[in-house]
């Protein structure tokens, strides 16, 4: 090459911008949706509406109802037919479904019909919860979203937010009915009537159950007395309700006085981890009015007084000391078709998602709020607290969704 000449360096194509590669969205795919009949005690509920399961069809899903599982909630199986559901009476058949969608925890009945690789929508009731149960289901390599920790994108915890506050405007309705003479209550109106001191009520907990017992009460015009040992949650109840209302954090002797004076007093202490700190002693329940009532809505989780004891819906009420005492645990379950609604409110729409994402394994790696939900994907045990308290391998969620991509 003679000096003149100098090499030419094509430059044509070393700069020019490459088309931006984005996250391609999967096609949506058609959903096989499966519906048992809940025979879990005193379960009355049903995940889905006959409404949300004709959405789901016209959207191209599949779903399929066991004979007669609507019927706690008062739905027919016609409803469900006529929104497009396939009715059959063979339990086993329903749990054979890909994707199940439950009202109660899984039970041991269900194991033997369960598939692999299921996904299972569902409660799971920490505190019932067994190791074996939960050895079976990860054996069987299923994926399991629960009601309770299921988030949604502002980062709430929808279901339970709707059961609580059934829960909490029930407790003032189910306290009326118990102080009348006819329940050997008090014999006093819940409630403000002109020229009568108001009925007294005590509230233990300043959570939405709490927050939706005391609203109830002061609409019907009681007077209310809330007590929790976050000042925070007591701010935020006064705010919420919009008015300066009479709160304290839980001083045994204010309590203790308090108590003494009341017509009702409702337990709505929750605790994330193990059982509901008891609060009230058998002696101050003792130093109760007779005929008064105690509603212990924390009873799933304990009780926060001493003297409860689990009662059902066929036989709600014990007395003790002469205080009418209603402990049921499942109380939004007495009350099927709201809480049926509520919970269905939740599960059509992220169903309906999960379909369009193209299944709850893209649903998840895309929206990372709904990883709290999820306690077994694909048989490995991801909820630490479970892990803990059966001595299982814990592995992080978030680590497996992203070795399988």
């Amino acid at each position: 090459m003679s000096q003149q000449q100098k090499p030419v360096i094509s430059t044509s194509f070393s700069y020019e911008t490459l088309e931006e590669t984005l996250d391609i969205k999967p096609k949506g795919v058609p959903l096989h949706i499966g519906m048992p009949k809940e025979i879990a005690f005193q379960e009355n509920r049903i995940a889905l509406t006959p409404d949300a399961v004709g959405v789901l069809v016209s959207n191209g899903h599949e779903v399929i109802i066991e004979h007669c599982a609507g019927e706690g909630a008062h739905y027919r199986d016609k409803d469900y037919s006529e929104a497009g559901a396939r009715i059959v009476h063979d339990k086993a058949e329903v749990l054979k479904a890909p994707i199940l969608v439950k009202s109660a925890p899984v039970i041991e009945e269900d194991l033997p019909m369960l598939q692999l690789n299921q996904i299972i929508i569902s409660p799971i009731h920490l505190s019932a919860m067994k190791a074996d149960l939960l050895q079976k289901m990860m054996d069987k390599r299923i994926t399991g979203i629960s009601f309770e920790n299921l988030k949604d994108d502002s980062g709430t915890y929808p279901i339970v937010r709707s059961m609580s506050e059934i829960a909490g405007s029930a407790v003032m309705l189910i306290a009326g009915q118990y102080l009348s003479s006819a329940n050997r209550g008090k014999g006093v109106l819940l409630g403000g009537i002109s020229g009568i001191p108001p009925t007294k009520v005590i509230i233990l907990g300043a959570g939405i159950v709490g927050e939706f017992a005391a609203r109830a009460a002061l609409a019907l015009g009681a007077s209310v007395k809330v007590f929790d040992n976050s000042v925070y949650r007591l701010k935020r109840l006064q705010n919420n309700i919009g008015q300066r209302m009479w709160t304290s954090v839980m001083e045994p002797r204010i309590l203790a006085k308090q108590l003494k004076t009341c017509e009702i007093a409702v337990g709505a202490l929750s605790s994330q981890t193990g059982r509901t700190p008891v609060v009230v002693t058998d002696e101050m329940v003792s130093n109760m009015r007779p005929g008064s009532v105690i509603i212990d809505v924390s009873i799933d989780r304990g009780g926060c007084f001493e003297t409860s004891e689990i009662t059902t819906h066929e036989h709600p009420v014990f007395m003790k000391y002469g205080v009418i005492h209603y402990c049921v645990p499942n109380i939004p379950s007495g009350f099927a078709r709201t809480a049926s609604h509520a919970i269905s409110n939740v599960l059509m729409p992220l169903l309906l998602e999960a379909g369009e994402e193209g299944g709850f394994e893209n649903l998840v790696w895309h929206k990372i709020h709904l990883r709290s939900g999820i306690y077994l994907f694909k048989g490995a045990l991801t909820n630490f607290h479970l892990s803990q308290r059966f001595d299982l391998k814990y592995t992080d969620l978030n680590l497996l969704i992203a070795s399988q991509r």
